[in-house]
């Protein structure tokens, strides 16, 4: 062990035993259950004289060990050893770490970085690529031979953080299986804010109540799910549907503009022109230059993330009266050392100077440093839900575009190592709206602990067809190129005993997925990947 690194913990785990920190850690309180036998280590690492970061191993049995090593990302501002994502590893013979980015926080909470640079360069880039230098030396160790093949997976902050790893250190992995990267955080961060400044105040005409995105949700999906051939509840090609928002226009207003039936289903003018922004893209007002994509139709049931009126914190009915603590959170915490600053200040500057200050050097926007992966033998699958309304899709659409003009517009170079997966109905890195039930479970990050604590993959589907991670293993390491992985979904959201709802083929981008117009659209069987 290096001298600025520390053993907390060794814990021996019997075969079907279970292992975590518990409520001691605050984003990921939840512990695995039905492990295979393993060793559970924890260490601390001194990043600097004024900062330290921690990280987890979960080490197999050496006969059950396949000589593959993972890391798995965390979520948000999270600070936490991520054990729940952890957990899968073992179950397909590699030896998984994760890291708490260097504090114990909830995955909103940035008062951690607030007049802390070092703890921000920890959260960037550092504790991720320490704990997997420092954590790959101990593996070998450990088993007495190298690691064969290594893996990332992860989503949002998770994957940008696996983004940031192969463009700094192409070496690092073979396979990276990346969700809805939060890639560009200078960016994103301060179009949260900009989103949120939209339908704020909630006393404003312009407002729009959370209230009312069921009935928008309800119209987009009327005039786009039949825009694929198949009317079926799910939004299939929301970038490409003609929606005309006119239609929930309200018949009847109120002489007096500011003041509207509340008891109508409708939306005013004034509403219909934030409805509209919501889905633009965000151009900078100085120099029309793009600062981040909007939202994609069929995102509406996740707005309250975003638009002000609740918490950012789904399941919950906190009301706000401020756009997300993902953006304003940013502001103050990273950005300006600010706590007091006051987002109704907020102007297009701000974009300017994270840009400069990149706080943590967390942007992975370093698209040439590409080709060293490539180069590596490196495979990356970027998978990103139609439906997400935290991290907008066509970021996603962005990071694979931009990736192909560094590449010289040489499509054909940048699609053998790189897939990029549109989730038709999927929001933010998991889970689907109950009224749509659109299959969203293929093995990415979170998913498998969303069906049970006790899982590891895709419940009664665990291979490489229906699970990515088993499928990316079968292109690093035979050779199998991955074209299409399939998605399922459940009667009840999150329970596999009430039996599979549908299942269906996610195509490699620019693949689409058609049907037959002959089998059960539920069955994936009644479907094929075409591209254009």
């Amino acid at each position: 062990m290096p001298p600025e690194a520390t053993v907390e913990n060794v814990v021996s785990v019997a075969e079907g035993g279970n292992w975590g920190e518990g409520p001691a850690d605050e984003a990921y309180p939840w512990i695995p259950l039905g492990l295979p036998a393993l060793c559970a280590v924890t260490v601390r690492v001194q990043s600097s004289p004024l900062s330290s970061y921690r990280f987890g191993l979960f080490l197999p049995q050496a006969d059950q060990w396949k000589g593959r090593f993972l890391a798995v990302g965390n979520g948000g501002f999270a600070g936490g050893i991520n054990w729940i994502d952890m957990a899968p590893g073992p179950h397909h013979g590699m030896a998984s770490i994760s890291t708490d980015t260097g504090h114990n926080s909830t995955t909103l909470d940035t008062s951690w970085a607030l007049r802390n640079p070092e703890g921000r360069t920890n959260w960037g880039w550092r504790a991720m690529h320490g704990s997997i230098v420092l954590g790959k030396a101990l593996v070998t160790a450990y088993y007495n031979r190298p690691i064969s093949y290594s893996y990332f997976s992860g989503c949002s902050t998770g994957g940008r953080q696996g983004l940031r790893e192969i463009q700094a250190f192409p070496d690092s992995f073979d396979g990276a299986l990346v969700g809805a990267p939060a890639w560009w955080v200078s960016h994103l961060n301060n179009w949260i804010t900009k989103v949120g400044t939209y339908n704020l105040p909630t006393s404003s005409p312009t407002h729009i109540p959370i209230s009312l995105t069921p009935f928008i949700a309800a119209e987009v999906q009327r005039q786009c799910d039949p825009q694929d051939g198949v009317t079926d509840s799910i939004v299939s090609d929301p970038l490409n549907c003609h929606f005309d928002p006119s239609t929930l226009l309200c018949p009847y207003i109120h002489p007096d503009v500011t003041i509207v039936d509340t008891n109508t289903t409708c939306l005013t003018p004034s509403q219909l022109t934030t409805l509209h922004k919501v889905y633009s893209d965000y151009l900078s007002s100085s120099t029309d230059q793009l600062v981040y994509p909007g939202l994609t139709l069929s995102s509406e049931p996740q707005w309250s993330l975003l638009l002000g009126e609740r918490s950012p914190i789904p399941f919950t009915n906190t009301t706000a009266s401020s756009p997300s603590p993902f953006g304003t959170g940013y502001a103050k915490d990273f950005l300006l050392d600010d706590p007091a600053w006051d987002w109704h200040s907020y102007n297009d500057s701000m974009v300017t100077l994270a840009d400069e200050i990149n706080p943590g050097q967390a942007n992975a926007n370093d698209f040439a440093a590409l080709k060293a992966y490539q180069a590596h033998g490196g495979k990356l699958m970027l998978y990103h839900g139609l439906a997400d309304g935290l991290v907008p899709t066509k970021g996603s659409l962005l990071y694979y575009n931009k990736t192909i003009e560094a590449f010289g517009g040489d499509l054909d170079a940048v699609t053998s190592w790189f897939k990029l997966l549109l989730v038709p109905g999927m929001q933010h890195c998991w889970n689907t709206d109950s009224q749509v039930q659109a299959p969203w479970n293929f093995g990415g990050a979170t998913q498998s602990a969303a069906m049970g604590l006790g899982q590891w993959s895709v419940p009664g589907y665990s291979d490489a067809r229906h699970d990515a991670m088993m499928g990316m293993m079968e292109w690093v390491e035979q050779g199998k190129e991955l074209k299409e992985v399939v998605a399922t979904s459940w009667n009840e959201l999150w329970n596999a005993s009430s039996g599979v709802r549908r299942q269906r083929p996610l195509c490699v981008w620019p693949g689409k997925a058609v049907w037959d117009r002959l089998g059960d659209v539920d069955d994936a069987a009644s479907w094929k990947c075409e591209w254009p």
